[in-house]
């Protein structure tokens, strides 16, 4: 099951925008999650992209660790120095949203990413 993005319609339209990751940095970004039936709930949240395909998605005192491999995301959640979760999921890059699928869990997620922080 995928999210539904107003950029899902542009990847369909021009292809080049799907499975594209966007440069390495640091970025202000959206994670949304949704469970079962229900829509998304969203909130904000720190990505720092890395170019070796490594991800930190942090919201507040959570930290999702992404390994992003070829077709799959190795994910593993942390609070602090405690493991919450792990799971491995296959991904898509659609425009600069990732989508990724907890199909044990039925847990659809997105990270909508904003502009690219600028260094000072």
């Amino acid at each position: 099951m995928k999210l539904y993005s107003p950029l899902a319609a542009i990847a369909v339209a021009v292809p080049a925008l799907a499975m594209t990751a966007p440069p390495a940095g640091r970025y202000d970004a959206q994670l949304c999650v949704a469970t079962g039936p229900a829509g998304p709930s969203c909130g904000p949240a720190e990505v720092e992209l890395r170019a070796n395909g490594g991800a930190r998605v942090r919201v507040a005192d959570i930290v999702y660790r992404l390994q992003l491999n070829s077709s799959q995301v190795e994910v593993v959640l942390m609070q602090g120095t405690m493991q919450l979760d792990e799971f491995v999921a296959s991904y898509e890059w659609i425009g600069h949203s990732l989508q990724f699928v907890d199909a044990q869990k039925n847990a659809r997620y997105e990270v909508k990413l904003g502009e690219l922080r600028r260094s000072r």
